[in-house]
């Protein structure tokens, strides 16, 4: 399965198959053909001690050290950076690291970056090329669900500062996405579950057909019946989201409603120091305490609150926000969709159907105007 996204700095290929990154024969296939239309001669892998170490059970090696083989094979110069898996490696501290270590290697603006790994990884290579040389190729070969439908896609990269999560950051496209669900076969549980809330927000805001045929198939891990459709689900959330990015490039409008669930959402993750949920089970109470507050305001009806709490407990994700939405308020209210003390908040009003309401945020409330 192919998308092609098309951006103001150039088109590029979303490639979505099982084996494009996990086999030397799909590697072959798609990134080192992709590669051979280059003139480059040295690639610099990016990625963390998770998939350093990880791979599939019918290999003898690592994800990364599959890709690194099968480069230098095909008589590439690689070489591999690998951080230590977690957010904490997305700090802005660790670029200057980062940085010296390309200049060290000799890596040019002809040369390229791949972003072997989840969202944090992705987001950190990505600003890397972003800034490295005022800009240098990169390719995103994510390994997560939630970097698979989300973060790969669009151009959105980002590092961490002290004040917070991704407070400095770049739109800079890569060059090309290759999405091997083959990965998420060693994917944690709980990480299968946190991609799935994106998998239902895209259901929610724009294809009833994917989100019904969540409900049917619906399961909290990823069993053969998930597995073997996870190429479609994929291709259908990406599909949407390239849309969109295609529409509003830089975040001015329309992508807004990508957000469908993140404000609650990530001022749950702030309230709770970023210790507590990760980012899509912030989302996915985020989704549901949204459509909550919209149906208090008799804005929705009771079913889609319903469909929505069932389907995300199905996919083993909590609904309800463990503490009043009023205390969510002080970090809700730092939210960069926060213009003059109205929110733009992004409200499904039936399955498929999407739209961004102004609310106005109080001391202890939100209320939709």
């Amino acid at each position: 399965m192919r998308l092609n996204l098309r951006a103001s700095s150039g088109d590029y290929d979303i490639i979505i198959e099982k084996g494009c990154a996990t086999s030397r024969d799909g590697i072959g296939e798609h990134l080192i053909a992709y590669l051979k239309t280059r003139s480059l001669s040295k690639i610099y892998i990016l990625t963390d001690t998770n998939i350093d170490r990880q791979g599939l059970a019918t290999s003898e090696y690592s994800y990364s050290q599959v890709l690194e083989y099968s480069l230098k094979e095909s008589g590439y110069e690689v070489y591999k950076r690998v951080i230590q898996a977690g957010e904490a490696s997305k700090h802005i501290s660790n670029l200057s690291g980062i940085y010296d270590d390309l200049s060290k290697k000799g890596i040019t603006r002809s040369d390229i970056i791949i972003a072997l790994g989840g969202g944090v990884v992705g987001d950190l290579a990505g600003f890397v090329a972003a800034t490295y040389l005022r800009g240098i190729d990169y390719i995103q070969v994510p390994t997560s669900l939630l970097a698979q439908v989300d973060s790969s896609v669009g151009g959105k990269t980002a590092v961490d500062i002290d004040s917070g999560k991704n407070l400095v950051g770049a739109f800079y496209h890569p060059s090309l996405v290759l999405i091997d669900t083959n990965v998420l076969k060693t994917l944690p549980v709980r990480e299968f579950r946190s991609g799935m809330a994106e998998v239902i927000k895209y259901g929610m805001i724009s294809d009833r057909d994917l989100f019904e045929s969540l409900e049917k198939i619906g399961n909290d891990h990823m069993d053969q019946a998930i597995f073997d459709k996870m190429d479609e689900i994929v291709y259908r959330s990406c599909s949407i989201k390239k849309s969109i990015v295609e529409e509003d490039e830089f975040d001015r409008g329309g992508r807004m409603v990508l957000n469908f669930g993140h404000t609650i959402g990530h001022g749950l993750e702030s309230y709770y120091d970023y210790k507590t949920y990760n980012h899509g089970e912030a989302v996915a109470i985020g989704m549901y305490e949204v459509t909550s507050l919209a149906y208090s305001q008799a804005m929705v009806d009771i079913g889609l609150v319903k469909r929505l709490e069932e389907i995300l407990i199905k996919y083993g994700l909590k609904a309800k926000s463990p503490v009043a939405i009023g205390k969510l308020v002080d970090f809700i209210g730092k939210d960069k969709k926060v213009l003059d003390g109205y929110l733009n908040l992004i409200l499904v009003e039936e399955i498929g159907s999407v739209s961004i309401k102004k609310a106005l945020v109080s001391c202890k409330e939100i209320e939709f105007i």
